[in-house]
């Protein structure tokens, strides 16, 4: 027997998705929060293999997969989606080197900026992600409640959305608001996005103005949203809850970056409550984030 690390292949990604919500739950139980995380069909993994299949690393040993380490790079960003070990291998040092061959995949792309988001209590990734380099930054806050008791008073939205296609224009007008909102365009995952039949995404216009856009899941979650100037946050997430609201599902929900205060604000006002804590770390110098509201911890 003898621990290897190598390329991820398609055939791996669903058993390396079993290990991530094993781990996941594994920690989040540990610290009180109960099980968090369910499998899912490793459809954007599967899209950053086709796309950049340097970013994608697993650990085996007998052919037992251990780890997983996933990134993708989107302009001049690099951001760490994934870095799970089972918790049975874990002090191993198995993490720490995923860990380098996803930075290598930064490297080799000559990024400007490297990021990602952990769990707020997860102090020994933490400790690991420091060493490299990557610093505490903010609190992201996973926001729910139940679909009616957001539409309780909810005003109308004061917004006109138009749907979100793959034309040119409109790909052009999503990478000028990212850009603004957190320095990088992202063409790449707008596509991704619109190719999700779970998903629909609409431009947040007054008037002629288009003010930034938001994606809303089928489930009534929100992200990511992305607005122009600081100022219409407030006025696009509360256009974003109505289109979660309106739609036949139990629960909205969001995450929510701590200097979103407008957006924090009026989440709480409509009885959306912390469910679930987490941290940004970056390199220093990425994004402002007081106009974007990721949509989860891989995606951003």
């Amino acid at each position: 027997m003898s621990l290897v690390y190598r390329p991820a292949r398609a055939e791996d990604l669903a058993t390396a998705d079993a290990l991530v919500v094993a781990s996941i739950n594994d920690l989040t139980t540990r610290h009180g929060f109960g099980l968090m995380a369910t499998p899912s069909a490793p459809n954007l993994q599967l899209f950053s293999l086709k796309d950049d299949p340097d970013g994608l690393w697993i650990a085996e040993d007998d052919g037992d997969l251990l780890g997983f380490a996933w990134s993708w790079v989107c302009g001049d960003l690099w951001f760490l989606a994934q870095l799970f070990v089972d918790p049975a291998q874990q002090g191993r040092g198995i993490g720490n080197e995923l860990l380098k061959l996803t930075l290598e995949h930064a490297r080799t792309s000559a990024v400007a900026h490297k990021a990602l988001i952990t769990f707020t209590f997860n102090r020994v990734s933490q400790g690991l992600y420091i060493r490299h380099g990557l610093f505490p930054r903010m609190p992201i806050y996973f926001l729910s409640a139940a679909r009616e008791r957001v539409m309780e008073g909810l005003p109308e939205p004061a917004l006109q959305s138009i749907p979100i296609d793959g034309s040119a224009a409109t790909l052009e007008r999503l990478a000028e608001i990212d850009s603004r909102a957190i320095g990088v365009p992202r063409e790449k995952h707008h596509r991704y996005l619109l190719d999700d039949p779970a998903t629909t995404g609409v431009l947040l216009c007054a008037g002629k103005d288009c003010l930034g856009y938001s994606y809303v899941s089928s489930s009534g979650h929100i992200g990511p949203l992305a607005v122009r100037e600081v100022d219409d946050l407030g006025a696009v997430f509360a256009a974003a809850l109505r289109i979660a609201a309106d739609r036949p599902c139990e629960t909205v929900s969001a995450f929510l970056p701590g200097t979103c205060e407008s957006a924090l604000s009026l989440a709480v006002s409509q009885g959306m409550r912390i469910t679930f804590p987490m941290l940004l770390m970056a390199s220093q110098g990425f994004g402002t984030w007081t106009r974007y509201l990721p949509r989860n911890p891989g995606f951003m």
